[in-house]
């Protein structure tokens, strides 16, 4: 989430940040808003908080942005156009704990079997795309 709002809002500081997770439903503290920026490589330029640029680089996807929806789903959002490819990259790494995928233009569905595998399948995706 947290990439998502800084990808596509301008946010100067960790009290904005905060704001915007908590009216999304999260609840954070201005320490583990710090963590996660300093985990997540998150930079200042220009005064708002941006992507860094290595994430991009890394994936040769650009930023894919994962999220959980329910127990049994995966929503991923990349750039506009590469849903296909990254999805194809999934199902080739034939991870047990995924199901089946669907891809749009920028967003893909990633089915897992159950609650108890969906974490495993999240690291396992995250750690494909860097």
């Amino acid at each position: 989430m947290l990439l998502s709002l800084i990808g596509s809002t301008s946010i100067s500081n960790q009290g904005e940040l905060a704001a915007h997770l908590e009216k999304e439903g999260y609840k954070v503290t201005q320490a583990s808003i710090s963590r996660d920026l300093d985990e997540l490589g998150i930079i200042k330029n220009g005064g708002y908080y941006s992507l860094p640029k290595q994430a991009e680089a890394l994936s040769g996807f650009g930023a894919i942005v994962l999220e959980t929806a329910g127990e049994n789903l995966i929503v991923a959002k990349c750039d506009s156009g590469l849903a296909s490819a990254i999805t194809v990259k999934i199902d080739a790494a034939r991870f047990p704990e995924i199901v089946g995928t669907i891809a749009g233009d920028d967003t893909i569905f990633i089915a897992v079997k159950n609650r108890e595998v969906q974490k495993d399948a999240l690291a396992k995706v995250t750690e494909m795309f860097g």
